[in-house]
């Protein structure tokens, strides 16, 4: 069984940065699709980027420009750079995984991953 493991979250002021790790215990290199989705308090959980072996990289609009996805198979390690954080960002991050390659759902239907991780709470206020 794949096990997730996020790390990086904290609290940051609007405007600051923030980098998001997740580590696969038996690697990365057959999670095909990957990504980061996050739940805000009293908010259904929603897609912020996924990342496909074959076809790179798909961004929620409310991130793009500040957000960058990126995995790296020799570490084991799928990663998420914010930058310009808001305060909107606020949320636990979860990051999932799944064997199959990315649709064109993956991104808006958070089941469709079978492996999560616990989550890291990202706390962005002034």
């Amino acid at each position: 069984q794949e096990q997730l493991v996020e790390s990086g979250g904290g609290a940051v002021q609007p405007g600051g940065s923030l980098r998001l790790s997740c580590a696969a215990s038996r690697g990365t290199a057959s999670l095909h699709c990957m990504g980061w989705f996050r739940q805000a308090p009293g908010k259904e959980r929603e897609g912020v980027a996924i990342i496909d072996s074959f076809r790179g990289a798909t961004y929620a609009d409310s991130v793009k420009g500040r957000f960058t996805i990126s995995k790296d198979n020799a570490k084991n390690t799928l990663s998420l750079q914010m930058t310009t954080l808001k305060p909107e960002d606020t949320a636990m991050y979860y990051c999932a995984a799944d064997v199959a390659l990315c649709g064109a759902r993956s991104l808006a239907v958070p089941n469709l991953f079978h492996y999560w991780g616990q989550g890291t709470q990202v706390t962005v206020s002034s």
